[in-house]
């Protein structure tokens, strides 16, 4: 039900006076917020990398240190928060019962449905956590490695305790050590710890290779809010800029691509209706200072390397407005329930 059309106008934005006893709420605003995905690859050389296929027949060890970024996606969802350019107050002298259901925010969710406010409680957007750096194991440099000199003598004692650690596995596995452990589990610790050390050695020839995916959260909550009588904006492009070297990086980033973000909102029209004034019709339906919020819409698209990474056309609370409800609706014997969207402000439902 469009309540607009029928009181033919929209309500601007009340000023508040210091000590008036009234209510007070506010018309909500949406943050767009854009999450990229992305992957960080990297390749660190081992300190003895040149000898691993001489010593150990590796041939696929890292030669270089190297680091490579990509960008693998993006997701667009929003929050909302309170308008505070859109103050609404209620007084207690205007005779309507203040039933209003007024959440943490300050955004009115409900009229006489307290309910609304525990069912509108949503949780906060998660916000991707960092990765944790996995510790790194010390090194077990064995007596000769230390004394070894030169760095070839070093890898050489490197690869002759590589061996030997092969070596005693196989012993214990095959049942040809004395005092081998007792029983299963203290085998599989023993075990465990011999390619725990095995590892760590051979990674000075290997070098290290890992893969993790990251997340960068974008917030746009500066979305162009003054509002004109049928206007219509063009998309706002706000550039980032990544790279295979650096991840998200700046503009001064020779080898950086641009990411474009562009926010396209537009404005709910202004409804009128003259109805009132046509002939033969003398009521005039008084507005209450109960309103709703006619949300405008917004198009978010993301663009990266010529392809588009999303899409997706939400509700913008801030490019609506701001419609009244009729003053009769609160002053019967019998009071509606009234749900308002947390989100856009606008009516979910409306039952006695």
């Amino acid at each position: 039900m469009l309540f607009g059309a029928v009181i033919a106008s929209a309500l601007s934005a009340q000023v508040l006076t210091e000590g008036e006893p009234a209510l007070v709420y506010y018309s909500p605003k949406t943050i767009v917020v854009v999450d990229f995905a992305y992957t960080v690859e990297k390749a660190e050389q081992g300190a003895y990398a040149e000898y691993a296929e001489a010593m150990l027949g590796i041939e696929d060890a890292v030669k270089e240190n190297q680091t490579v970024c990509t960008l693998t996606g993006a997701t667009v969802s929003t929050n909302t928060v309170a308008d505070r350019t859109r103050p609404h107050k209620v007084s207690a002298e205007n005779g309507i019962p203040l039933l209003l259901n007024i959440n943490e925010k300050g955004l009115l969710v409900g009229y006489n449905a307290p309910e609304t406010v525990a069912k509108q409680k949503h949780k906060p957007s998660s916000v991707p956590s960092k990765e944790a750096k996995p510790k790194s194991r010390p090194v077990p440099y064995p007596e000769d490695v230390l004394k070894a000199n030169g760095e070839e003598a070093q890898a050489y004692e490197v690869a002759k305790q590589i061996f030997h650690i092969r070596e005693t596995r196989m012993y214990l596995l095959s049942g040809e050590v004395e005092n081998a452990p007792a029983d299963g589990k203290a085998m599989e610790l023993v075990l465990n710890e011999l390619n725990k050390q095995e590892e760590a050695l051979t990674e000075l020839f290997t070098g290290k290779r890992s893969k993790v995916t990251k997340h960068k959260r974008i917030y746009y909550d500066h979305i162009d809010i003054h509002r004109k009588e049928g206007a219509a904006l063009k998309g706002y492009v706000y550039p980032l800029f990544f790279s295979e070297g650096n991840g998200f990086t700046n503009a001064e980033n020779i080898e950086a691509d641009t990411i474009r973000v562009t926010v396209s909102p537009s404005f709910t029209p202004f409804y009128t209706d003259d109805s009132n004034n046509a002939k033969g019709k003398k009521k005039k339906i008084e507005p209450s200072e109960i309103v709703y919020n006619l949300p405008g819409q917004c198009l978010v698209e993301i663009r990266y390397k010529g392809r588009r990474l999303a899409e997706k056309e939400i509700p913008l609370a801030q490019t609506g407005m701001d419609v009244p409800l009729p003053k009769d609706m609160f002053t019967g014997s019998e009071l509606p329930k009234i749900i308002f969207s947390e989100k856009t402000g606008n009516i979910v439902s409306i039952s006695k």
